[in-house]
């Protein structure tokens, strides 16, 4: 596995279960996948011994984040199975090609404008400047992720200086919609084509970040039904196999002569096992990580029916760690000191349960 971060974690604890022995390439020598893989390749994604040892040892070499370089996952190819495969994961890496490659196979996606760091038409500005007017949302076109890389603007004024922070580098304008609420879909296709999914997952986001996920999504049956095909035409668009997670907009329909009602635009997506999937761990009959395992292997797709009637997911921030202690309600020098939580209340419940990525340190706001 290329990516040896918490997605890796407990993607290779499910092949372990399953009796497969695992390799992970990361740089750090903490990395949590490290802890479950039987071997860890410290390195950089891209070096090019590492990826050989890892091409010469597998039988399948698969990736738990979309920012693997696509070179390296072309590299792999020549000499054993990739998946999913770099030109799928290619598009996940570049908003602009994102966006556009939906476009291009009739997905529907909010109004945007790309804006090259070379320097744009005259006629792009324009029309983010219209967008800036109506309020939107200035994203790097790589790299960014839990609201990073991204910048809110409301006027031209803020738009000019966006694109001064982000000088030389590619980005792109979203237009902020009236967004209802935010869901996501995950997908799991075998290389024959099959696909499964899971029920539709509500999102709650806190400053760009995962807050909060509810299953089944509180839409109604139709507009469940509309998510979940959605997702699975973008898996097939994409030819992909493993595990896809399709985030995507409810909004009201605001064109001419729409009627209002809500429908469904796509935001992005994710090549591998999604934070908003956790859940599968404990309330799915087969979890998203085992399903990626299965997938990539080509051993046949789990069931992904619910063990429970519904299932609520709360993401943990590195904060709680740091959360001034009853001794010191002023939290003077409660930064320096993280302090793992009591988790006994929450965990006196028997339906409750705790996964914990297994990070060096907490750090706030991750």
């Amino acid at each position: 596995m290329l990516g040896g971060g918490q997605l890796g974690k407990y993607a290779l604890a499910a092949a372990n279960a399953m009796g497969y022995r695992t390799v992970v390439v990361d740089p750090d020598p903490q990395a949590p996948a490290a802890v479950v893989a039987n071997d860890h390749a410290i390195a950089p994604y891209d070096d090019s011994d590492a990826l050989d040892r890892l091409a010469a040892a597998c039988s399948v070499v698969t990736t738990e984040f979309e920012n693997a370089p696509a070179a390296a996952l072309e590299r792999l190819a020549r000499s054993v199975r990739v998946a999913p495969g770099a030109s799928s994961v290619a598009v996940a890496q570049d908003r602009i090609v994102e966006k556009t490659f939906l476009v291009d196979h009739g997905i529907d996606v909010g109004e945007f404008v790309p804006i090259p760091g070379s320097g744009a038409h005259s006629s792009l500005l324009d029309t983010a400047r219209r967008m800036a007017n109506g309020g939107a949302v200035v994203k790097t076109a790589r790299l960014g992720y839990d609201g990073r890389g991204q910048r809110r603007v409301s006027s031209e004024a803020e738009l000019e200086a966006a694109l001064v922070e982000f000088a030389g580098v590619d980005v792109i304008v979203e237009a902020l919609l009236d967004l209802r609420v935010e869901v996501s879909v995950l997908v799991a296709r075998s290389s024959e084509g099959r696909s499964v999914r899971w029920p539709v997952t509500e999102n709650e986001h806190v400053d760009g970040v995962l807050d909060l996920s509810v299953v089944p999504a509180r839409v109604g049956p139709a507009l469940a039904a509309e998510a979940e095909r959605i997702a699975v035409s973008v898996a097939d668009a994409l030819d992909y196999v493993g595990v896809l997670a399709v985030e995507l907009f409810v909004v009201g329909d605001e064109r001419p002569g729409a009627d209002g009602a809500p429908r469904l635009l796509v935001n992005e997506i994710a090549p591998r096992p999604h934070n908003s999937g956790h859940w599968t761990l404990d309330a799915s009959v087969t979890s998203q990580f085992e399903q990626q395992i299965r997938a990539v292997c080509g051993v046949g797709l789990g069931s992904t029916a619910m063990t429970a009637p519904a299932a609520a997911m709360v993401n943990l921030l590195g904060d709680l760690w740091f959360l001034p202690a009853a001794d010191d309600p002023n939290g003077e020098g409660s930064l320096g000191d993280p302090v793992e939580p009591d988790w006994a209340a929450v965990l006196a419940d028997p339906d409750a349960t705790l996964h914990l990525y297994g990070k060096a340190e907490p750090r706030p706001g991750r």
